[in-house]
Order: C-alpha cells, then structure tokens, then sequence
C-alpha cells in the first residue's frame, strides 16, 4: 500500500478547510444579522385594507405583509395604531414600516417604497341630493368646506393643491358621520374605504355621492429612511415574487372582490402632485 502523504503535503489542505469553514461561518452570520433585522410594523384603522377585530390584525394589507414575512423571515408583530402617532414614528425612527401609505410627491423623499399593494380612487362626496355641481378643481375649492382626515394624504394632497376650505376631523368615520348629516357640503375619501365607513356611520351607500374624482393613489409599504437597503430590497423581492405566483392576486381578491390587483410596476398617473 502507498505510504502517508507527507507533512508538508497535509498541512496547506487542512488550513485550506480551515479558511473555507471560517469563510462559510462568517457568511452565514453576515445573513443573520441581514434577516434579524427587527422591525416595528405599523397600521391602522382602514378597512378592509387594514383594521383591527378582537385584537388580531386583519385586512388585505395584513395578509400581504405576512406572507412577505414569511418569505424574509420576519417574525415581528403587526400594531395597530391611530394615523398620526403612527406616521410620525415611521417618519422619525429607524426600522419601521407603516401600512398602507399612499405615495404621493409630497411623501415621495420621506419614505423608502415597497408596493404598491393596492389601488384606490379619492373622490369628493356629498349628501345625496344636495344637489353640489363640481367640473373642476376650482369650483371645489369655491365650496365653503370640504371635510379631510388630519394627516391623511387626502389633507395633505388638497392641502398642497392650495385649497383653504379644508375642514380637518380626526376620524374618518366622524368625517362620514358630518356629510351623511348635512354637516358640511362635501368630503374627500377613497372608494375601497367608503363602504365600511359609512356601514359604522350607520349609513348606506346611497345616502352619499360622487360628485368629483380627483385622482387614483396607490399604497406601499413606507419604511421609515433609516432602515437598511437590503431589508427594504428583499421585501420588495417578495411582493413581486407573490406577484409572480398568483398568492397576491389570491388575496386581493379575497378582500376586494370584483376589483383589479395591482401589477409589479406602479400604474402610471398614481402618484398624485
């Protein structure tokens, strides 16, 4: 039988494994701390894309941004939080998302942008009947008040667009409550919102009109500027992926039956002034 290599034979090969393990351990924990990135993950009050019910997080937003977790790896929690406190956070503090955010310019630069997840379109609405004739944008703002959300995007787009009859509420459902009753001539708000808001207004769909379109807006995933690149990147790999695979049109349908999932790209015109 053949003799035994030689020492100086042996010795380059074990140090050659020896380099290939460290390298393959330092690799592996170079990934860890990628995936371990612990995110605080935020929404809100907006059904049927967001809400709350008997404390479990729910909505097609919910369902999205899970599945997206589970393809990154994240474990984190969902918290439902009022608008404001939440977008202040996610405005401020590293490592956080909040969802759905719509993307308009004026949040274009504040945000990093993982969507769109879904599509809305934002419409001036009156009480039926009474009889409001609105062609443009400046007979809207000849109206002596309009009723917005503070701090939503439908504040912050009219807002930007020069209107000063802006009433500010701090609900959405005290919005709808105040046209539903003749509080105010009219109020800006998405159509895939309206049907719930007016349900917990006691209200039905017909009691209310659309009296202008403004524009269509698209949601996102909005991470606050301070988290990582890469986390950013492989949940946005991820959506595309459910996109890829059908799981998101799945849930979208299920929540919004009837209505045409977003595509990978964003649609154009959807990112309003």
């Amino acid at each position: 039988m053949p003799s035994a290599l030689p020492t100086h034979t042996t010795r380059p090969r074990r140090l050659w494994f020896a380099i290939m393990a460290a390298t393959a351990i330092l690799l592996s924990l170079s990934g860890t701390v990628v995936c371990a990135t612990e995110l605080q993950l935020l929404t809100e009050e907006n059904p049927p894309l967001n809400f709350s019910q008997n404390g479990q997080a729910k909505g097609l937003s919910i369902d999205v941004v899970r599945e997206i977790q589970r393809r990154v790896g994240n474990t984190d929690t969902i918290e439902v939080q009022p608008w404001a406190r939440a977008y202040r956070t996610a405005s401020t503090v590293p490592n956080v998302a909040l969802f759905g955010t719509a993307r308009t310019t004026v949040r274009e630069e504040l945000f990093q942008w993982v969507g769109p997840v879904a599509t809305a379109v934002a419409s001036l609405y009156s009480k039926r009947g009474a009889g409001l004739h609105i062609a443009s944008l400046e007979d809207a703002k000849a109206v002596s008040r309009i009723l917005v959300v503070r701090d939503f995007y439908t504040h912050q787009l009219l807002q930007k667009l020069g209107f000063t009859n802006l009433e500010l509420v701090s609900k959405p459902e005290t919005m709808v409550k105040m046209a539903v009753n003749g509080r105010a001539p009219l109020m800006f708000v998405g159509n895939l919102t309206l049907p719930d808001l007016l349900a917990r207004a006691d209200a039905k769909p017909e009691d209310v009109e659309r009296v202008f379109t403004v524009t269509s807006i698209q949601t996102y995933i909005a991470f606050s500027l301070g988290t990582p690149r890469d986390v950013v990147a492989n949940w946005q790999a991820a959506l595309d992926s459910m996109k890829r695979d059908g799981s998101y049109a799945t849930i979208y349908a299920r929540w919004l039956p009837g209505e045409t999932p977003t595509r990978i790209k964003p649609d154009a015109n959807t990112m309003p002034y």
